[in-house]
């Protein structure tokens, strides 16, 4: 319908989880982006807490976004993790859009019905991806730094993988993301100075070399981040609605 704007709904599970590339990525496809912080910076350390989450009615899609905790976290599905898979629940119920990105990814696989479990080795670090559906994902240098990984729901579609797990599955009109397409390096500057524990070093990485990779990858990642949205757009969110 002319002059209506369609709206995207991120929800960052942690206040440094932002949207990033995908925000302009959305942004430049015409969309009204909109960013819920679950988590504010307050309650980082003792993140369990009841959230009141917007309606989700509101939007064309929605997109949870990354946290450094596990969605399987008892402390936490008792409190939002809960209420977000809800949230995701009423939202593919009503034909709403969802794109997942790691735990957000995640979320979509324990909420629909698949598991989430610690991966025996994490992947942190730009990694090649393989797709069987590159108008929807595109193959490639894409970041991680996830811990856990997914088993698929019942009905899901794997569409793309590294060796050491699925990285990302389609379920009707949701797309789930192992990676992080939102990475660029100011968010990974965030992200380096608030690795309190060390991963990246205890990754074998150094902060220096992965910073310069994010900058040396900067148009190639930006340009796939496009693509990306333009094939979940495409392909994913344009599946018929739920009856």
């Amino acid at each position: 319908m002319a002059g209506v704007t369609s709206r995207v709904l991120f929800l960052a599970n942690e206040p440094t989880a932002t949207e990033a590339l995908l925000g302009e990525a959305f942004a430049e496809r015409g969309f009204e982006v909109d960013t819920f912080v679950v988590v504010p910076p307050e309650h980082v350390d003792s993140p369990a807490r009841e959230v009141t989450f917007p309606d989700p009615t509101g939007y064309d899609v929605i997109v949870p976004l990354g946290a450094s905790w596990a969605v399987y976290d008892e402390s936490l599905r008792r409190t939002w993790v809960g209420a977000e898979m809800q949230l995701l629940r009423d939202a593919a119920h009503a034909g709403i859009a969802l794109l997942g990105v790691c735990f957000g990814g995640q979320l979509l696989a324990q909420t629909f019905g698949g598991s989430v479990a610690r991966s025996p080795q994490p992947e942190i670090g730009w990694y090649d991806v393989r797709s069987d559906r590159p108008d929807v994902v595109p193959g490639g240098p894409w970041f991680q730094w996830h811990y856990d990984r997914w088993t698929l729901p019942p009905g899901a579609t794997e569409i793309a993988r590294t060796a050491g797990a699925s990285q990302a599955f389609v379920l009707g009109r949701a797309l789930a993301l192992q990676f992080h397409p939102e990475v660029d390096a100011d968010l990974l500057k965030v992200w380096l100075d608030d690795d309190r524990e060390g991963a990246v070093v205890a990754a074998g990485l150094d902060h220096d070399e992965l910073l310069a990779r994010t900058t040396d990858l900067a148009e190639s990642a930006r340009s796939r981040v496009r693509d990306l949205v333009a094939g979940f757009l495409t392909h994913v969110a344009s599946q018929p609605r739920p009856s």
